[in-house]
Protein backbone atom coordinates (compact mmCIF):
# COMPACT_ATOMS: atom_id res chain seq x y z
CA UNK A 1 0.00 0.00 0.00
CA UNK A 2 1.20 3.50 -0.90
CA UNK A 3 -0.49 6.25 1.14
CA UNK A 4 -0.83 9.76 -0.28
CA UNK A 5 -1.36 12.42 2.38
CA UNK A 6 -2.55 15.92 1.56
CA UNK A 7 -5.29 18.11 0.15
CA UNK A 8 -8.06 17.46 -2.31
CA UNK A 9 -9.59 20.55 -3.90
CA UNK A 10 -11.44 21.85 -6.93
CA UNK A 11 -9.51 23.59 -9.71
CA UNK A 12 -11.50 26.23 -11.59
CA UNK A 13 -9.94 26.21 -15.05
CA UNK A 14 -10.61 29.08 -17.52
CA UNK A 15 -12.19 28.08 -20.81
CA UNK A 16 -11.09 31.19 -22.64
CA UNK A 17 -9.03 34.35 -22.23
CA UNK A 18 -9.63 37.35 -20.01
CA UNK A 19 -10.64 37.80 -16.38
CA UNK A 20 -14.28 36.91 -17.05
CA UNK A 21 -13.70 33.71 -19.03
CA UNK A 22 -15.91 30.83 -18.02
CA UNK A 23 -14.48 28.52 -15.36
CA UNK A 24 -14.76 24.75 -15.55
CA UNK A 25 -14.53 22.92 -12.19
CA UNK A 26 -12.13 19.97 -12.13
CA UNK A 27 -10.90 17.68 -9.39
CA UNK A 28 -7.41 18.60 -8.23
CA UNK A 29 -4.79 19.21 -5.58
CA UNK A 30 -1.25 17.87 -5.85
CA UNK A 31 -1.70 14.94 -3.44
CA UNK A 32 -5.12 14.14 -4.90
CA UNK A 33 -3.69 14.00 -8.43
CA UNK A 34 -0.82 11.83 -7.21
CA UNK A 35 -3.24 9.36 -5.61
CA UNK A 36 -5.38 9.16 -8.75
CA UNK A 37 -2.29 8.65 -10.91
CA UNK A 38 -1.02 5.86 -8.65
CA UNK A 39 -4.40 4.16 -8.75
CA UNK A 40 -4.56 4.36 -12.55
CA UNK A 41 -1.08 2.86 -12.79
CA UNK A 42 -2.23 -0.07 -10.70
CA UNK A 43 -0.47 0.54 -7.39
CA UNK A 44 -2.53 -0.26 -4.28
CA UNK A 45 -3.13 3.25 -2.94
CA UNK A 46 -4.91 4.91 -0.01
CA UNK A 47 -5.72 8.61 0.43
CA UNK A 48 -5.16 10.33 3.78
CA UNK A 49 -6.90 13.70 4.00
CA UNK A 50 -9.95 15.61 5.22
CA UNK A 51 -12.67 16.20 2.62
CA UNK A 52 -15.84 18.29 2.72
CA UNK A 53 -19.29 16.74 2.76
CA UNK A 54 -20.43 19.23 0.12
CA UNK A 55 -21.06 18.27 -3.51
CA UNK A 56 -17.47 19.02 -4.50
CA UNK A 57 -16.23 16.77 -1.72
CA UNK A 58 -18.44 13.93 -2.91
CA UNK A 59 -17.17 14.15 -6.47
CA UNK A 60 -13.57 14.24 -5.22
CA UNK A 61 -14.14 10.94 -3.42
CA UNK A 62 -15.88 9.53 -6.50
CA UNK A 63 -12.80 10.34 -8.56
CA UNK A 64 -10.55 8.51 -6.10
CA UNK A 65 -12.83 5.49 -5.97
CA UNK A 66 -12.96 5.42 -9.77
CA UNK A 67 -9.16 5.13 -9.82
CA UNK A 68 -9.26 2.28 -7.32
CA UNK A 69 -7.96 4.36 -4.40
CA UNK A 70 -8.94 3.35 -0.85
CA UNK A 71 -10.77 6.28 0.81
CA UNK A 72 -11.81 4.50 4.01
CA UNK A 73 -9.40 6.60 6.08
CA UNK A 74 -10.48 9.99 4.70
CA UNK A 75 -11.79 12.36 7.37
CA UNK A 76 -14.94 14.36 6.57
CA UNK A 77 -16.17 17.81 7.57
CA UNK A 78 -19.08 20.17 6.96
CA UNK A 79 -16.76 23.03 5.93
CA UNK A 80 -16.56 23.92 2.20
CA UNK A 81 -14.07 22.51 -0.28
CA UNK A 82 -10.95 24.53 -1.10
CA UNK A 83 -11.05 26.22 -4.52
CA UNK A 84 -8.05 26.99 -6.75
CA UNK A 85 -8.57 29.35 -9.68
CA UNK A 86 -6.12 28.50 -12.45
CA UNK A 87 -4.60 30.83 -15.01
CA UNK A 88 -3.08 29.16 -18.08
CA UNK A 89 -0.31 31.02 -19.94
CA UNK A 90 0.30 30.68 -23.72
CA UNK A 91 2.75 27.81 -23.10
CA UNK A 92 0.22 25.78 -21.11
CA UNK A 93 1.75 26.47 -17.68
CA UNK A 94 -0.68 27.01 -14.83
CA UNK A 95 -0.64 29.51 -11.95
CA UNK A 96 -3.20 29.52 -9.15
CA UNK A 97 -5.03 31.74 -6.69
CA UNK A 98 -6.63 29.97 -3.74
CA UNK A 99 -9.77 30.26 -1.64
CA UNK A 100 -8.84 28.42 1.57
CA UNK A 101 -10.32 30.23 4.57
CA UNK A 102 -12.40 27.89 6.72
CA UNK A 103 -12.17 24.97 4.29
CA UNK A 104 -12.36 21.32 5.25
CA UNK A 105 -8.94 20.04 4.19
CA UNK A 106 -6.90 22.41 6.35
CA UNK A 107 -8.55 20.98 9.50
CA UNK A 108 -6.95 17.56 9.00
CA UNK A 109 -5.80 15.82 12.19
CA UNK A 110 -3.06 13.19 12.37
CA UNK A 111 -4.50 9.65 12.27
CA UNK A 112 -3.77 7.07 14.94
CA UNK A 113 -1.80 4.99 12.47
CA UNK A 114 -1.25 4.11 8.83
CA UNK A 115 -3.10 1.33 6.97
CA UNK A 116 -1.70 -2.13 7.44
CA UNK A 117 0.96 -2.93 4.87
CA UNK A 118 1.89 0.70 4.17
CA UNK A 119 5.23 0.77 2.34
CA UNK A 120 5.44 4.47 1.45
CA UNK A 121 3.78 7.79 2.27
CA UNK A 122 3.78 10.80 -0.07
CA UNK A 123 3.46 14.42 1.16
CA UNK A 124 3.36 17.87 -0.39
CA UNK A 125 1.79 21.08 -1.70
CA UNK A 126 -0.76 23.22 0.19
CA UNK A 127 -1.30 20.69 2.96
CA UNK A 128 2.15 21.48 4.39
CA UNK A 129 1.45 25.22 4.43
CA UNK A 130 -2.07 25.72 5.76
CA UNK A 131 -2.48 25.41 9.51
CA UNK A 132 -3.56 23.67 11.63
CA UNK A 133 -3.45 20.79 9.15
CA UNK A 134 0.18 21.46 8.16
CA UNK A 135 1.39 20.59 11.65
CA UNK A 136 -0.66 17.38 11.60
CA UNK A 137 0.80 16.31 8.24
CA UNK A 138 4.28 17.15 9.52
CA UNK A 139 3.65 14.95 12.56
CA UNK A 140 2.55 12.11 10.30
CA UNK A 141 5.69 12.50 8.16
CA UNK A 142 8.01 12.34 11.14
CA UNK A 143 6.14 9.39 12.66
CA UNK A 144 6.16 7.40 9.41
CA UNK A 145 9.87 8.04 8.91
CA UNK A 146 10.66 7.01 12.48
CA UNK A 147 8.82 3.75 11.83
CA UNK A 148 11.00 3.04 8.81
CA UNK A 149 8.34 3.83 6.19
CA UNK A 150 9.61 5.24 2.88
CA UNK A 151 8.59 8.92 2.60
CA UNK A 152 8.47 11.24 -0.39
CA UNK A 153 8.09 15.01 -0.43
CA UNK A 154 7.09 17.32 -3.27
CA UNK A 155 6.91 20.88 -1.82
CA UNK A 156 5.16 22.12 -5.01
CA UNK A 157 5.53 25.73 -3.89
CA UNK A 158 2.49 27.99 -4.03
CA UNK A 159 4.13 31.25 -2.99
CA UNK A 160 0.84 33.12 -2.67
CA UNK A 161 -0.14 30.87 0.22
CA UNK A 162 3.11 31.33 2.15
CA UNK A 163 3.01 34.45 4.37
CA UNK A 164 6.61 34.12 5.64
CA UNK A 165 8.96 32.73 3.00
CA UNK A 166 11.99 32.48 5.30
CA UNK A 167 10.00 30.62 7.96
CA UNK A 168 8.76 28.15 5.34
CA UNK A 169 12.28 27.61 3.98
CA UNK A 170 13.51 26.83 7.49
CA UNK A 171 10.61 24.45 8.01
CA UNK A 172 11.35 22.74 4.71
CA UNK A 173 14.91 22.07 5.86
CA UNK A 174 13.57 20.62 9.12
CA UNK A 175 11.58 18.01 7.14
CA UNK A 176 14.54 16.68 5.18
CA UNK A 177 15.83 14.24 7.85
CA UNK A 178 12.41 12.55 7.61
CA UNK A 179 12.36 12.37 3.78
CA UNK A 180 13.57 9.37 1.75
CA UNK A 181 13.00 10.86 -1.74
CA UNK A 182 12.70 14.58 -2.48
CA UNK A 183 11.11 15.61 -5.77
CA UNK A 184 10.74 19.22 -6.84
CA UNK A 185 10.63 21.41 -9.92
CA UNK A 186 13.40 23.76 -11.07
CA UNK A 187 11.17 26.66 -10.07
CA UNK A 188 10.65 25.21 -6.58
CA UNK A 189 14.41 24.68 -6.20
CA UNK A 190 15.15 28.30 -7.10
CA UNK A 191 12.50 29.59 -4.70
CA UNK A 192 13.70 27.41 -1.82
CA UNK A 193 17.41 28.10 -2.31
CA UNK A 194 20.08 25.53 -1.60
CA UNK A 195 21.34 22.75 -3.84
CA UNK A 196 20.62 19.05 -4.31
CA UNK A 197 23.91 18.25 -2.56
CA UNK A 198 22.91 20.30 0.48
CA UNK A 199 19.51 18.62 0.62
CA UNK A 200 21.02 15.14 0.25
CA UNK A 201 23.36 15.84 3.16
CA UNK A 202 20.32 16.65 5.31
CA UNK A 203 18.56 13.33 4.81
CA UNK A 204 17.05 12.21 1.47
CA UNK A 205 18.66 9.31 -0.38
CA UNK A 206 17.88 10.95 -3.75
CA UNK A 207 16.64 14.25 -5.15
CA UNK A 208 14.68 14.35 -8.42
CA UNK A 209 14.32 17.71 -10.18
CA UNK A 210 11.83 18.21 -13.00
CA UNK A 211 12.82 20.61 -15.77
CA UNK A 212 9.60 21.02 -17.72
CA UNK A 213 9.98 20.03 -21.35
CA UNK A 214 13.71 19.49 -20.82
CA UNK A 215 13.11 16.36 -18.76
CA UNK A 216 14.16 15.13 -15.32
CA UNK A 217 17.37 14.64 -13.37
CA UNK A 218 18.20 12.69 -10.22
CA UNK A 219 21.00 13.42 -7.77
CA UNK A 220 22.10 10.62 -5.43
CA UNK A 221 24.21 10.41 -2.28
CA UNK A 222 27.16 8.79 -4.07
CA UNK A 223 27.58 11.93 -6.18
CA UNK A 224 25.93 10.54 -9.32
CA UNK A 225 23.66 12.57 -11.57
CA UNK A 226 21.39 10.87 -14.11
CA UNK A 227 19.07 12.73 -16.48
CA UNK A 228 16.64 12.05 -19.31
CA UNK A 229 15.09 14.44 -21.85
CA UNK A 230 11.42 15.27 -21.87
CA UNK A 231 9.05 13.37 -24.14
CA UNK A 232 7.99 15.43 -27.16
CA UNK A 233 4.27 16.16 -27.04
CA UNK A 234 1.76 18.83 -28.07
CA UNK A 235 1.14 20.49 -24.70
CA UNK A 236 -2.47 21.33 -23.87
CA UNK A 237 -1.62 22.33 -20.30
CA UNK A 238 0.77 21.23 -17.56
CA UNK A 239 -1.81 20.76 -14.79
CA UNK A 240 -0.93 17.62 -12.84
CA UNK A 241 2.32 16.90 -14.68
CA UNK A 242 4.50 17.09 -11.58
CA UNK A 243 1.99 15.02 -9.62
CA UNK A 244 2.12 12.38 -12.34
CA UNK A 245 5.91 12.30 -11.97
CA UNK A 246 5.48 11.69 -8.22
CA UNK A 247 3.16 8.79 -8.89
CA UNK A 248 5.31 7.30 -11.65
CA UNK A 249 8.40 7.39 -9.44
CA UNK A 250 6.60 5.71 -6.55
CA UNK A 251 4.94 3.15 -8.81
CA UNK A 252 8.22 2.33 -10.54
CA UNK A 253 10.13 2.02 -7.27
CA UNK A 254 7.42 -0.21 -5.83
CA UNK A 255 7.51 -2.47 -8.89
CA UNK A 256 11.27 -2.81 -8.43
CA UNK A 257 10.99 -3.54 -4.71
CA UNK A 258 13.00 -0.36 -4.14
CA UNK A 259 10.95 1.53 -1.55
CA UNK A 260 13.85 2.00 0.87
CA UNK A 261 16.88 4.28 1.07
CA UNK A 262 19.24 1.32 0.72
CA UNK A 263 17.40 0.17 -2.41
CA UNK A 264 17.63 3.66 -3.93
CA UNK A 265 21.38 3.55 -3.41
CA UNK A 266 21.62 0.30 -5.35
CA UNK A 267 19.45 1.27 -8.35
CA UNK A 268 22.44 2.25 -10.44
CA UNK A 269 22.51 4.27 -13.65
CA UNK A 270 20.39 1.84 -15.67
CA UNK A 271 17.71 1.58 -13.00
CA UNK A 272 17.44 5.34 -12.59
CA UNK A 273 17.38 5.98 -16.33
CA UNK A 274 14.55 3.50 -16.83
CA UNK A 275 12.61 5.02 -13.94
CA UNK A 276 13.10 8.60 -15.11
CA UNK A 277 12.09 7.75 -18.69
CA UNK A 278 8.93 6.10 -17.37
CA UNK A 279 8.10 9.22 -15.33
CA UNK A 280 8.81 11.53 -18.28
CA UNK A 281 6.54 9.49 -20.54
CA UNK A 282 3.72 9.50 -17.98
CA UNK A 283 3.99 13.27 -17.47
CA UNK A 284 3.96 13.88 -21.24
CA UNK A 285 0.67 12.04 -21.56
CA UNK A 286 -0.81 14.20 -18.79
CA UNK A 287 0.38 17.36 -20.56
CA UNK A 288 -1.22 16.23 -23.82
CA UNK A 289 -4.76 16.55 -22.44
CA UNK A 290 -6.67 19.20 -20.56
CA UNK A 291 -6.60 19.19 -16.78
CA UNK A 292 -5.02 16.68 -14.43
CA UNK A 293 -5.75 13.48 -16.36
CA UNK A 294 -2.85 11.11 -15.66
CA UNK A 295 -2.37 8.00 -17.77
CA UNK A 296 -3.57 4.47 -17.12
CA UNK A 297 -1.11 1.58 -17.02
CA UNK A 298 -2.09 0.36 -20.49
CA UNK A 299 -1.10 3.72 -22.00
CA UNK A 300 2.46 3.18 -20.79
CA UNK A 301 2.88 -0.45 -21.82
CA UNK A 302 6.32 -0.97 -23.31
Amino acid sequence: MIVVAGEALIDLVPQGTGALAGLLPARGGGPYNTAVALGRLGSPTAFCSRVSRDAFGETLLDGLRGAGVDVSGVQRGTEPTTLAVATIDPHGSAAYSFYVDGTADRLFTAPGGLPEGTRAVSFGTCSLVLEPGATAYEELMRTASAQGVFTTLDPNIRAGLIPDADAYRARFKSWLPSVSLLKLSEEDALWLGGTPREWLAAGPAAVVITQGGDGLAVFTRDGSVHSVPGEKVDVVDTIGAGDTVNAALLHGLSARGALSCDALASLGADGWMRLLRFAARAAAITCSRAGAEPPYAHELDG
